[in-house]
């Protein structure tokens, strides 16, 4: 048996007890659930143990705190996305040329941390992600660098390229320089041309 699958996954959970796991997705279904009909800032650890049926006390032994919950519910996400990225459809996924799925992965990550943009804040990461998270990111775009046939410290263009993914970053762009996303993207793009060509 391979050692390292003993360990978990970037956002697996440890292995635990079905009836436990059963109570963590019972509560981070609700808390998502709470998320979408009343948004991140107005979810609290009581509607999220009353919307689950358990007392609050259970919430707080599982996640220990709000930003407990709110960190377990953005790691859950990001494993759905990686799950993506691994195996899902062309161009995020495999199947398509190594250009076309870094494009695709710019698109898809901009797009995400807009979409998670009150989570990643309320997990108290100061807008940035886990770091199991971000080093996934890193990886995938060092292997498309590499395929694209990039010269360089890989691992420093990865972290270069995955700079303007962060909230203050964008928001700066969209918001305080009122430019559209597609021209973020299209920017973005253009970088990772110019990288590959060097």
């Amino acid at each position: 048996m391979d050692a390292f699958r003993l360990l978990p996954l970037a956002g697996e959970p440890p292995a635990e007890r079905s009836d436990a796991a059963r109570n963590r997705e019972a509560l981070l279904r609700a808390a998502a659930e709470l998320v979408d009909h009343c948004s991140v800032e107005n979810v609290t650890m009581d509607a999220v143990a009353q919307r689950a049926g358990v007392g609050k006390g259970t919430v707080f032994r599982r996640f220990e705190s709000r930003e407990g919950l709110m960190a377990a519910l953005l790691d859950h996400s990001e494993s759905e996305w990686q799950a993506s990225v691994i195996s899902g459809p062309p161009p995020l996924g495999p199947g398509a040329p190594p250009l076309e799925r870094l494009h695709a992965f710019g698109r898809s990550r901009i797009e995400t941390t807009l979409t998670h943009a009150a989570l990643i804040r309320a997990a108290g990461r100061t807008g940035t992600r886990a770091y199991a998270a971000a080093a996934f990111a890193a990886m995938h775009v060092r292997y498309l660098l590499a395929q694209l046939g990039a010269h360089g410290d890989l691992g420093y263009l990865a972290t270069a390229l995955l700079a303007p993914f962060e909230i203050p970053i964008l928001e700066q762009q969209l918001v305080l320089e009122q430019r559209p996303v597609e021209e973020v993207q299209a920017g973005w793009e253009d970088l990772v041309r110019r990288v590959v060509a060097g």
